[in-house]
């Protein structure tokens, strides 16, 4: 069986419930610039899906793409700011980018959340 059989990105079965498989199954098979191109155009139908945003910044950072990864996880704060692993990976994303001193507060407030890198 193809990929396009199990997780349909066209025509009528391609309900955002298949592409957000497909998706993840892309992800997890670290096809992360595949993953971010699905995921990309299931947040821009549902901008208010914290799911697809969190892990489109994750593909985004897996992909180097460091400053979309930075855009997305600032618009997860402010809408779940008290999000430790967000603050985690804005950090982590921070740090990629040479800017330490931006990066600490985030990475302090994961860790007062309970949420460190493993």
């Amino acid at each position: 069986m193809t990929l396009d059989a199990l997780f349909p990105t066209t025509g009528a079965a391609a309900t955002p419930a298949a592409r957000w498989e497909r998706a993840t199954y892309l992800f997890d098979s670290g096809d992360h610039l595949g993953a971010a191109r699905l995921l990309a155009d299931l947040v821009a139908e549902d901008t208010t899906a914290t799911a697809p945003r969190l892990l489109l910044a994750r593909a985004y950072y897996h992909s180097a793409q460091l400053g979309r990864a930075e855009t997305e996880l600032r618009d997860l704060l402010d809408r779940t700011p008290s999000d430790g692993y967000v603050h985690l990976l804005l950090g982590r994303t921070l740090q990629r980018r040479s800017r330490h001193d931006e990066a600490a507060p985030h990475l302090r407030l994961a860790e007062a959340m309970g949420v460190t890198a493993s």
